[in-house]
């Protein structure tokens, strides 16, 4: 197969630079602009709009087309620890319990053919990480890799899961091809009784739940989506045998002389757009939300000088970036990406204001912090829409792909070959003007009153996020007296750390919400989580406990902590619709509590649950129905 490359930038600067001076007037200006356009795009549906892939694509959200599925005996045994999930989290946790100890009465249950998760399931051409390598692959000492590049592709993300599992032995532990059906706890037994699918039927005494805040695929709520009659599919579920090629590069020869339409321009989109862009025989991009897409920067990693890196580099790096991405403050920058760029940017210009005001940077607080934030969001995104003119040739296409909000109103995207694919004569940006498209039929898509022939659909549409746990999750979990996960948190999201659910005992939820909430390094939370799961097991063996479970006061507490401190500048409700805020609408109780963090930052939660495991006491946990004190 023939891998072709994509023209990159000759000279590629770390960076975006933001421009130096934007006026008052300017200023006012864009807040202007960025209110008319995100009331374009306000939908009365909001996060209800989205649809299910099944029943409307042929490769909907649970099939699998990479592996065959070959038929086995169903199990009815037990085991002391369940991982429900084989991505980045299984592999976290479970290659921490090992480290510990816990070498045998392991399982993990994961509904694709291999490890990896949405690495696994993602393999859309041009598909990345778009965190640097050297902190988002997880236990790279450990097993020994060097990451090829600062960011790397699909394939060597999946072939680093696949080394990880294999390096701790997790192969022999995998039920793969394996859908959970049910989660229920037996209180009589103490122990958790597990169906799936494919008629299983057996016993866990602990269950951990990785399944992802980006899990389950969903389509627009557009109308006509299941009247299309030629080949359609999601970005999550890519099918190489309408388009031929691969993820890593290869032409997709079967699209020379096809008209491709893709809907969604997102950060999914900025990646398979350039691919999609150089085989298509014309690519028609249909966007209602243009995205800010900053220099990424990309380079290779050089091998002499990683061999040079000290031992424990990686927890120092992930240390270092952890306390960037807080307080934009350290003594060095490791990463150096367009993330701690953005947070570096925005509390130097706190200090800087706040000693021109005669202020003491000691005293200053949330609100000093917005204010840089604005400030400098002002200036950084004027020059993403200026390279924007700099890099596209066609005026009229420049404008269209200008993003009019503040960076973090959506995922920050940073990428080398997007925008460029735009002076491509066969590509063809059909913006909405924040309508989106108005509805497809048998032959194609509406937009604008005009209709486009299609011979080939892509969705990059992204994800379940904002819905429910068990929604995103595609799965019921039963505790205490028979009570629904999806009940007990039916007005959003109740926990003690974002881990530990009262009236389910023995279940540990692997996530990212109510904890750390490290949204820019999401693999970071989990081997943290893996550190926290591996210490409670161990107190729990030493107690000759069974159960491990929060107090209600302990979950209570937190809950309110949660609460009393939420905040949400990033993606507030002057932004443009999207998945940071609610799809533009208010954010109530239950959205607060589905999407809070602890409040002083992901690396005062890192310092504390530290301190919290290390101590021994496990405060707020009870072993047996009793705290770690009056048990001992």
């Amino acid at each position: 197969m023939t891998v072709q490359a994509i023209p990159v930038p000759q000279a590629v600067p770390e960076q975006t630079k933001p421009v130096d001076v934007v006026t008052d007037e300017e200023r006012a200006a864009l807040r202007a602009k960025y209110l008319a356009e995100r009331d374009k795009r306000i939908r009365a549906d909001g996060v209800s709009q989205y649809k299910q892939l099944k029943g409307i694509l042929k490769l909907s959200d649970d099939k699998d087309p990479y592996t065959e599925v070959k038929p086995r005996e169903p199990l009815s045994d037990h085991v002391d620890f369940l991982f429900l999930g084989g991505g980045f989290a299984a592999l976290s946790v479970c290659a921490r319990l090992k480290e510990a100890g816990f070498n045998d009465s392991l399982r993990i249950l994961e509904s694709g053919g291999d490890f990896g998760g949405v690495w696994y399931w993602n393999r859309f051409p041009g598909a990345m990480c778009d965190t640097a390598a050297m902190v988002y692959l997880p236990l790279l000492e450990e097993v020994g890799n060097r990451p090829s590049a600062k960011y790397v592709r699909g394939p060597e993300i999946l072939a680093h899961a696949q080394r990880i599992a294999r390096h701790y032995g997790l192969y022999e532990h995998a039920l793969f091809s394996t859908h959970l059906e049910t989660l229920t706890w037996e209180e009589e037994n103490q122990q958790w009784r597990v169906k799936t699918k494919e008629g299983d039927n057996f016993t866990a005494t602990h269950v951990a739940m990785g399944t992802g805040p980006l899990n389950k695929p969903h389509l627009p709520g557009v109308e006509g989506l299941e009247k299309f009659e030629r080949p359609a599919m999601h970005t999550a579920r890519w099918d190489f045998e309408v388009t031929g090629g691969g993820w890593d590069g290869e032409v997709m020869e079967k699209l020379k002389d096809k008209r491709v339409g893709i809907i969604g321009t997102g950060a999914t989109a900025v990646q398979c757009i350039p691919q999609l862009g150089r085989d298509s025989g014309e690519l028609f991009v249909f966007q209602r939300t243009a995205s800010a897409v900053a220099v990424r920067g990309n380079h290779e990693i050089d091998p002499e000088w990683f061999a040079t890196l000290d031992k424990g580099w990686q927890r120092k790096w992930i240390a270092n970036f952890v306390q960037l991405m807080s307080t934009g403050i350290d003594d060095v920058d490791h990463v150096q990406d367009g993330w701690t760029d953005s947070v570096k940017r925005i509390t130097g210009r706190m200090i800087e204001e706040a000693i021109k005001n005669g202020q003491d940077p000691a005293e200053l607080g949330f609100t000093d912090y917005v204010k840089a934030y604005h400030l400098t969001d002002d200036e950084y995104t004027s020059a993403v829409r200026a390279r924007t003119d700099e890099v596209v040739n066609d005026k009229e296409t420049a404008d269209g792909l200008k993003a009019w909000y503040r960076q973090y109103c959506k995922r920050p995207c940073f990428h080398d070959e997007y925008l460029e694919t735009f002076n491509i004569p066969t590509v063809h940006l059909v913006d909405t003007d924040g309508k989106g498209v108005e509805r497809i039929d048998e032959t194609g898509v509406w937009a604008n009153g005009k209709h486009y022939e299609l011979d080939v659909l892509v969705y990059a549409t992204g994800f379940e996020f904002s819905s429910s746990y068990t929604k995103r999750s595609d799965l019921e979990v039963y505790g205490r007296n028979g009570l629904a996960l999806s009940d007990a948190w039916g007005e959003g999201m109740r926990s003690y750390q974002g881990m530990h659910v009262r009236d389910f005992p023995n279940l540990f939820i692997v996530g990212v919400f109510q904890g750390a909430s490290l949204i820019s390094n999401i693999t970071t939370n989990f081997t943290d989580a893996g550190q926290t799961i591996a210490a409670m097991l161990k107190k729990e063996k030493e107690l000759g406990a069974k159960v491990i479970e929060t107090s209600q006061q302990a979950q209570d507490d937190w809950v309110k902590l949660i609460l009393d401190n939420y905040t949400n500048f990033i993606g507030g409700p002057e932004c443009t619709p999207g998945y940071y805020n609610n799809e533009g609408h208010e954010e109530g109780e239950k959205e607060r509590l589905n999407g809070g963090r602890y409040p002083h930052g992901s690396h005062k939660f890192f310092e504390y649950i530290a301190d919290w495991r290390n101590s021994g006491e496990f405060e707020g946990i009870e072993f047996d129905g009793k705290p770690v004190a009056v048990t001992a």
